[in-house]
C-alpha cells in the first residue's frame, strides 16, 4: 500500500513538473496536462488525497507547482465520492485519531475514533468554499454526497460526522446558513421543500399537459401534479430527524422546524393505516413536531394549531395549493390542487374533528407547560362566551366585519370540553389571569336583562369561588383596580331576580371580604415574588427536558440552556447539591455535546459555590468505591481542570489542598483498586478457560489468525503491534491506577500551579515535582510516555511560575534553590539523552533551557525589585538635578521668575 501511495505521488510530480514547466514548450506542456488530468480522473480518490497532501506540503515542490496541486486537492470533495474521503482521510492522519492506516479506505460501519479536533478539522475543509470557487458552486457539489451520508447507511458515525459538517458547519454560519444564502439553498431546503413545497424558492418544474379539444374549447385532461414523491417525502422526514438528533442545537432546530409546524401536524395527526405508514411518516412527524413545540412551544403556537386543527396542505390561493395525499397503501405524497379546485373537502375533514381533537390533547399534555395550558384555556373559555353573547341576537353583520369561521369555533368549543375532561387538574396555573377574565365577564354580566339568560355569570362565579378558596389566596395580591371591579359586580349581580345567581353572587362577596381574616395569621406563608414564580416554572421545565426518557437531544440540550441561565442568574430557586448530582449524572453520557454543555454548567456553579462543586467532581473522578470507568472519570477531570482555571486566584486554601492532595495520590504508584484487581482476576481465569477450550479443540497451540492478514505492510504491522502493546499498558495492572488516569492528575495540577501555585503551597508544590522526577527516572516503558509527558510538563510550569512570580513580585513563601535546581536538571539532562519518546526528548531540553534562564535571571534585580530600589533610593537629589523625576518634555507654560526677599 505504501509502495503504491509512493508510486503515485511520484508519477504525479513527475507529470506536474512536466505540465506545469514553464522553460517548456506549449505542445509540451499541453502534453503533460492531458497526461496528468487522465492520471487524475483514473486514480481513487483516498489515495489520491493522500498523495497530493504530501505534495503539496512547504519545500516539497517548486512554488508555482504547488499552487496548481494546491488547487487540485481543494476540488477533490466535489469528487462523487469526495466528501466520504475527505472526512476519512482526516479521521486517519489527524493526531487526536487512532485509526489505522489499513482502515482509512474501510467503510465506517463498526464506529471510528472520530474525536471531536478531528471533526472540527474536517468540518472546516469541507464548509468553507475555496477562493477560486463561487460558494453556490460549492455547496451545491458537496450537498448530496453529505444529505445521503444523513441516511446512516454507510454507518452512524459518518452520519453524525454529516450532520456535523452541515449543523455546525454551514447552516450554523450566518454567512451561509441564514436563509437565501447558498448553504440554506443546498442543505436546508431541499429536505424542508419536500415537506412544504412552499418554502421551495424556484416554480415547480412540472409543467401541467394541455390538450385542445376544438378550435373553441381547452381540456385540461391532467391530474393534479405530483409535487413530492412519497419516497421522497420519508427521506426528508429521515434525514431532518437525523440532522437533529446528531447536530442538538435549538437555535438551529427553530429555524428549520418552525416553517414546519403545519405541515408536521398534518402528517402526525394522519388516521392509522398500518405499521409502515406509521414508522415512515407518522412517528417522525410526531418527533420533530414535539421537538419543535418542547423547545420554543407558546399559547400562541397552540392557538395557531388550534385554528388550523383540519388543514391539510396550503390553501392559500395566492400560492400554488397543494395537499397531502395517501399513495398506496403505505405511503402519503403531496400533490398540487387544480387552480379550479375549492375546499370542497371540508365535510369529509369534518368528519375528523374526533381524532384530530385527541391528537392535539396529547400533544398538549406531552409538550405543553402548565402555563401554556393555562392560558390557551383562559382564551378559549373567554372566545366561547363571547361567541355564545354574540348569538343572543340576531342582527346583519357586514361579510366584512365577521369575526371568525364557524368552523373555527367548533373546533376550539371541540378542544374547550376535552380539556376540560382530561386536563381539569392543569387549567389554572396563574390565578392572576383568572381573575382577569373573572372580571371581564362579570362586568358584562351588570346587566340585569343579559344576565336573567346568561350561562356566562356562573362560569365566572364558579372560576372565583376557585381562586378565592385556594390555600395562601390573600386579597393583598390582587390587583387594587381588578379587586375593585370583581367587588362592585359582585354587589350588583347580588341585586339581580335570580335566586341562584345573586345568593352565590352575596356569599363570595362575603367570603372575599373577610377572607384574609379567616385564615390564621401564623399559617399563611410569603407569597413567592413574579420572578421566583417564573424561575420556579423554569426550572421544573428544564428538569423535565433533561431527565425525560424519550427527550430527543435538542430538548435536553435546551433543557441545559435553560438550566444555564439560572445558574448564571442565581436564582435561589436553584437546589444546588440536587443541581450538581443531576449534572454528575450526565457526565455519565457518551453525548459529546451533552458533556461539553454539562463541564460549562461546573463551570458556572464553581462561581457561586466552588466548595461544593469541586467536592462533587473529586468524589467522581477519585472514584474511592471504583463504580465508574475511565471515560467517565476523564469527563470529571476535564471538568475539575476548567473549573480551576476559572477560579484562578481563588483558588487556595483548603479547596486547593483537597484537589492537589487528590490529584497527588492518583498520579502515584502506590494507589490500589481492589475491586478492579478482582474483576481483572476473574476475566483472566475466563480467558484461560478459553484458551484451553480452544487449544482442545485444535488439538494444540491455537493458530495466529492476524498474521493471515496480507494487505498489511512490515512496517504497518509493527506500528499496529507498538500501538497495541502502547494501549493495553494504559489499562489498570494488578489492581493499580490506569495510567491515563495518572496523567491526566499530572496535567490538572501542573494547570493548577499555572493557575495559582501559590494556593497550593510549597509541600504541595514539592511533592508533584519530586514524584515527576522519580516516573521520569523510574518508568521507562512507551506504554508511560504520556504520564512522562505530563510529567515534564508540570516542572516546566513549576519552573516557569516561579520566574512568573519573581518578576511580577509576588512572594510565594518558597523558591528554587541552586542545589535543587541543579538536580533537576541533571535528570532532565539524562532524560534528554535516553528517554525512548522525542516528545519527551524535546521537552526535557526545553526545561533544562528554562533552568539555565532561571540561573541567569538570579543574578539580575528583577524589574520589580529595580523599580523599588528606584523609589527607596537614599540619593534622591543633588544640587540642580532632580534623579527621581521622570522623563517628560519640558513645559511650554510661563513660569514665574525666580524673586529675592528680605527677611528679618
Amino acid at each position: 500500500m505504501d509502495g503504491q501511495k509512493s508510486t503515485l505521488e511520484s508519477v504525479i510530480e513527475k507529470t506536474a513538473l512536466k505540465a506545469f514547466n514553464p522553460q517548456s514548450d506549449a505542445s509540451s506542456r499541453s502534453e503533460g496536462q492531458r497526461e496528468l488530468s487522465a492520471i487524475l480522473s483514473r486514480s481513487n480518490t483516498t489515495a489520491l488525497m493522500s498523495a497530493l497532501s504530501k505534495l503539496t506540503q512547504p519545500d516539497r515542490v517548486p512554488p508555482q507547482l504547488r499552487v496548481h496541486l494546491m488547487d487540485v486537492l481543494t476540488l477533490l470533495p466535489q469528487r462523487p465520492d469526495g466528501v466520504r474521503a475527505t472526512l476519512e482521510f482526516v479521521f486517519s492522519v489527524h493526531p487526536s485519531s487512532t485509526i489505522r492506516a489499513s482502515e482509512a479506505a474501510a467503510p465506517q460501519k463498526q464506529g471510528a475514533n472520530i474525536t471531536m479536533e478531528a471533526l472540527k478539522l474536517a468540518s472546516n475543509l469541507l464548509s468553507t468554499p475555496p477562493k477560486t470557487v463561487p460558494p453556490e458552486q460549492w455547496f451545491f457539489g458537496i450537498a448530496p454526497q453529505l444529505l445521503t451520508l444523513l441516511d446512516g447507511k454507510d454507518g452512524a458515525d459518518l452520519a453524525k460526522a454529516a450532520a456535523y459538517v452541515i449543523g455546525f458547519g454551514v447552516l450554523g454560519r450566518k454567512q451561509f446558513g441564514a436563509p437565501g444564502t447558498p448553504g440554506w439553498k443546498a442543505f436546508a431546503e431541499p429536505m424542508l421543500a419536500k415537506i412544504n413545497p412552499t418554502l421551495l424558492s424556484g416554480e415547480p418544474t412540472k409543467e401541467p399537459l394541455v390538450f385542445s379539444a376544438g378550435v373553441d374549447e381547452v381540456v385540461d385532461l391532467r391530474k393534479e401534479v405530483i409535487l413530492v414523491e412519497a419516497d421522497d417525502l420519508r427521506i426528508a422526514l429521515r434525514r431532518l430527524s437525523s440532522l437533529l438528533d446528531s447536530h442538538p442545537n435549538p437555535g438551529l432546530t427553530r429555524r428549520l422546524l418552525a416553517p414546519l409546524m403545519h405541515p408536521l401536524w398534518t402528517l402526525s395527526s394522519w388516521p392509522p393505516a398500518g405499521k409502515e405508514l406509521d414508522d415512515r411518516y407518522r412517528r417522525p412527524a410526531n418527533t420533530l413536531l414535539n421537538i419543535y413545540l418542547r423547545i420554543s412551544g407558546s399559547p400562541e403556537k397552540f392557538q395557531a394549531l388550534l385554528s388550523n386543527l383540519l388543514t391539510n396542505g396550503s390553501t392559500d390561493a395566492s400560492k400554488p395549493r397543494w395537499i397531502f395525499d395517501k399513495a398506496g397503501d403505505s405511503g402519503i405524497q403531496i400533490r398540487r390542487l387544480q387552480e379550479s379546485a375549492s375546499n370542497a373537502d371540508l365535510e369529509l375533514n369534518l368528519g375528523l374533528l374526533e381524532s384530530k381533537s385527541e391528537a392535539f390533547l396529547e400533544l398538549l399534555q406531552s409538550v405543553g407547560t402548565d402555563s401554556d395550558i393555562s392560558t390557551l384555556f383562559l382564551r378559549l373559555l373567554q372566545n366561547s362566551l363571547e361567541s355564545a353573547e354574540t348569538t343572543r341576537e340576531i342582527k346583519m353583520i357586514p361579510e366584512a366585519r365577521r369575526e371568525k369561521d364557524p368552523t373555527v369555533q367548533l373546533i376550539e368549543a371541540k378542544v374547550l370540553q376535552k380539556m376540560m375532561e382530561k386536563l381539569s387538574d392543569r387549567l389554572v396555573s396563574s390565578w392572576k389571569q383568572m381573575l382577569e377574565l373573572v372580571s371581564q365577564i362579570l362586568k358584562k354580566s351588570e346587566n340585569s336583562s343579559v344576565a336573567a339568560d346568561d350561562d356566562a355569570t356562573p362560569v365566572a362565579l364558579s372560576l372565583l369561588n376557585l381562586v378565592v378558596t385556594a390555600p395562601g389566596f390573600q386579597k393583598a395580591n390582587v390587583r387594587a383596580d381588578i379587586l375593585a371591579s370583581i367587588e362592585g359586580s359582585l354587589e350588583r349581580i347580588s341585586k339581580l331576580q335570580a335566586d341562584d345567581v345573586s345568593q352565590t353572587a352575596r356569599n363570595l362577596a362575603l367570603l372575599l371580604k373577610y377572607r384574609d381574616a379567616i385564615e390564621d395569621p401564623s399559617e399563611r406563608t410569603t407569597a413567592p415574588t413574579d420572578r421566583q414564580i417564573e424561575d420556579r416554572k423554569t426550572y421544573n421545565l428544564a428538569i423535565s427536558y433533561i431527565t425525560q426518557a424519550d427527550s430527543p437531544p435538542p430538548v435536553r440540550t435546551e433543557g441545559l440552556n435553560l438550566l444555564s441561565g439560572l445558574i448564571r442568574a442565581g436564582s435561589p430557586i436553584l437546589d444546588v447539591q440536587a443541581t450538581l448530582v443531576l449534572l454528575s449524572s450526565l457526565l455519565n453520557e457518551d453525548d459529546d455535546y451533552v458533556n461539553l454543555t454539562v463541564v460549562k454548567l461546573f463551570t458556572h456553579l464553581a462561581d457561586r459555590h466552588p466548595r461544593s462543586t469541586i467536592k462533587e467532581i473529586l468524589e467522581h473522578y477519585v472514584d474511592a468505591n471504583e463504580l465508574e470507568t475511565t471515560d467517565t472519570r476523564l469527563r470529571f477531570g476535564e471538568a475539575l481542570l476548567q473549573v480551576v482555571q476559572r477560579l484562578g486566584e481563588t483558588f487556595s486554601g483548603d479547596t486547593a489542598r483537597q484537589v492537589g492532595e487528590a490529584l497527588l495520590a492518583i498520579a502515584g504508584r502506590r494507589a490500589q483498586r481492589l475491586k478492579t484487581k478482582a474483576k481483572q482476576d476473574r476475566q483472566e481465569r475466563l480467558k484461560q478457560l478459553k484458551n484451553k477450550a480452544a487449544q482442545d479443540a485444535w488439538q494444540g497451540e491455537v493458530p495466529d489468525l492476524s498474521e493471515l492478514e496480507e494487505d498489511q505492510t512490515e512496517d504497518e504491522k509493527l506500528r499496529n503491534e507498538l500501538i497495541a502493546q502502547i494501549v493495553s499498558g494504559w489499562e489498570s495492572k494488578r489492581g493499580a491506577e490506569d495510567v491515563r488516569m495518572r496523567a491526566s492528575a499530572l496535567s490538572i495540577f501542573s494547570v493548577a500551579i499555572e493557575t495559582n501555585i501559590a494556593g497550593l503551597g510549597a509541600p504541595l508544590v514539592e511533592a508533584s515535582v519530586d514524584l515527576c522526577l522519580n516516573v521520569l527516572a523510574l518508568e521507562p516503558g512507551p506504554e508511560t510516555g504520556i504520564l512522562r509527558r505530563a510529567a515534564i510538563i508540570l516542572i516546566l510550569h513549576f519552573v516557569r511560575s516561579l520566574a512568573d512570580a519573581r518578576e511580577s513580585g509576588r512572594r510565594l513563601g518558597f523558591g528554587l534553590t541552586d542545589s535543587s535546581r541543579q538536580d533537576i536538571a541533571r535528570v532532565l539532562e539524562y532524560i534528554a539523552q535516553t528517554d525512548s519518546d522525542g516528545l519527551v526528548q524535546q521537552h526535557a531540553r526545553d526545561v533544562v533551557e528554562s533552568l539555565h534562564n532561571w540561573q541567569l535571571r538570579t543574578l539580575v534585580p528583577s524589574a520589580a525589585e529595580f523599580q523599588s530600589d528606584r523609589n527607596t533610593s537614599d540619593l534622591t537629589r543633588l544640587a540642580g538635578l532632580n534623579i527621581g523625576a521622570a522623563l517628560s518634555l519640558p513645559s511650554l507654560e510661563p513660569r514665574a521668575r525666580p524673586k529675592i526677599e528680605e527677611v528679618e
